[in-house]
């Protein structure tokens, strides 16, 4: 069985790359994030790219298990090693831009209204298409450095009925044909130009809020099963952090689930 995905076409479209270097594609793994974790200890160059068709132990934020059918989505994760001057604290950007970066891609190759929810969930016409993790992982045998490893799980193909929530959507039922294929080559085009700015230390702030669908909303942010902070999203902070402004003041919030209010 062939894997969805052309391997070989994304070496082709992306030979000249500054930060795509190696690519592989395959039908079924437990987790491609995982897996780039393991080639990440072993000292691996940044520039890996590995997509599969399904996976069988994916996991998103917090542990939550994720998993599709088989053939309808695919699960893309990407090894990149960011420059040594690059200081820790702006490692919290990594899944901002990912998510902005599946959105454009998204736009780019599947022609569907894509948009983020802070911090990275991609989302068609307020329903999910795309989950992220991003992941720090340390060398264990060479002195490579730290890598990351972005793992992005896109809906393709699913049907109402194989949804894991009604709250999910995919690009099949936002009306788009484009191929995984497709889809990959617009997300890595975007993912590489985030990246490139976010590495030279470039202030994302601005872009940041002007691509995001969270900003300038009315937003209920979960900081625990039993509280909750309502007020307006009115941007993110030098480390990515959302801001909202609500009766009490503003807090900052590095993590939580927003709900987009009417």
């Amino acid at each position: 069985m062939q894997a969805s995905v052309d391997s070989a076409r994304l070496a082709e479209v992306f030979a000249a790359s500054p930060v795509w270097r190696s690519f592989s594609a395959v039908v079924e793994t437990g987790s491609t994030n995982a897996d780039l974790a393991a080639a990440a200890r072993l000292g691996v160059p940044s520039g890996l790219v590995l997509v599969s068709d399904h996976q069988s132990a994916g996991r998103g934020r917090f542990n939550r298990r994720w998993e599709a059918a088989p053939g309808a989505s695919v699960a893309l994760s990407v090894l990149l090693r960011p420059p040594t001057s690059v200081p820790a604290s702006r490692w919290l950007w990594l899944p901002l831009i990912t998510g902005l970066a599946v959105a454009g891609g998204l736009r780019r190759a599947a022609e569907v209204p894509a948009a983020v929810k802070w911090p990275n969930d991609v989302l068609i016409e307020g329903r999910k298409v795309c989950g992220i993790l991003a992941e720090r992982v340390e060398p264990s045998t060479s002195d490579a450095g730290p890598a990351a490893i972005l793992g992005m799980g896109i809906n393709i193909s699913l049907t109402e009925e194989e949804l894991p929530v009604p709250t999910a959507t995919s690009l099949r039922l936002a009306g788009s044909d484009a191929s995984a294929t497709e889809v990959v080559v617009g997300v890595l085009t975007e993912l590489s130009e985030w990246f490139q700015a976010w590495a030279d230390g470039a202030d994302l702030r601005e872009r940041y809020a002007a691509a995001c669908d969270t900003i300038g909303r009315r937003v209920r942010v979960l900081t625990s099963p039993t509280e909750s902070v309502t007020g307006e999203a009115i941007g993110v902070d030098q480390d990515g952090r959302l801001l909202v402004r609500h009766s009490g003041g503003m807090t900052a919030f590095a993590a939580g689930d927003v709900h987009h209010l009417r």
